[in-house]
């Protein structure tokens, strides 16, 4: 059986089969930096396409990594009232 796709290839392979926005951790780094990052939600981004090794969200910017996150709405009871 083949490994899972994880990280920075899952991004690239969701891409190529036709997503056209996906929200990722982004680093230019390492996977496990992106992730780390996340915590205060300081670098997320929405990936559109990948290029000579490169990802590019949708205000242009170059990332090295860019690792699929989900991101939910909150619930009235988790906004606190």
């Amino acid at each position: 059986m083949d490994a899972a796709i994880t990280g920075s290839e899952l991004t690239r392979v969701m891409l190529e089969e036709g997503h056209r926005e996906v929200w990722c951790a982004v680093d230019d780094g390492c996977d496990q930096d992106a992730m780390a990052y996340l915590a205060n939600n300081d670098f997320t981004a929405r990936i559109v396409s990948f290029s000579d090794g490169m990802f590019y969200c949708t205000a242009g910017t170059a990332w090295s990594c860019a690792v699929p996150i989900k991101i939910v709405a909150i619930t009235q009871a988790e906004a606190g009232f």
